[in-house]
């Protein structure tokens, strides 16, 4: 997944054109829906200022619109070994279920990553049981950082 499928995917969330949104971004009338359209059929590759701005255009986390390739199975697989690697992570199997585990005292990355996993999961419970709606949780979701703002 590049980052040009994240832009189409908060752009018609926000119910914006791709003209609409390059404006916003900052790009010029005539250009703004020509630069967004080939950052979101991968044509053309966002530079981080663009992201960034484009990030706030959406009013999501530039981080949201930078993810890791996921579409293709195997490729996630991977990413998911390099969490492994990475955080001390494991998959777990229960009841024909699987879970990924960190193990917060793997390393300080594992427990910062463990903080924000649980913050996570405390609104992900919020919304379950009616305390806040699906919008609350998808704009948590989507600013999410554990600097400011939105403290894990």
């Amino acid at each position: 997944m590049h980052n040009g499928e994240r832009i189409r995917f908060f752009r018609k969330r926000k119910g914006l054109t791709q003209k609409q949104l390059g404006i916003l971004a900052g790009f010029s009338d005539k250009v703004a829906d020509v630069r967004i359209a080939q950052y979101e059929v991968g044509k053309r590759r966002c530079k981080e200022k663009t992201i960034e701005a484009i990030a706030k255009a959406l009013d999501v986390s530039p981080l949201a619109l930078s993810i890791p390739e996921i579409n293709d199975p195997l490729k996630l697989l991977h990413t998911m070994f390099a969490l492994e690697d990475t955080y001390g992570e494991w998959v777990e199997g229960n009841n024909g279920a699987v879970s990924l585990n960190f193990d917060p005292y793997n390393n300080k990355d594992a427990a910062r990553l463990y903080v924000m996993l649980c913050a996570w999961r405390e609104q992900y419970e919020k919304r379950l049981n009616g305390k806040i709606t699906k919008k609350e949780y998808d704009n948590w979701r989507y600013n999410f950082t554990d600097k400011g703002g939105n403290e894990a």
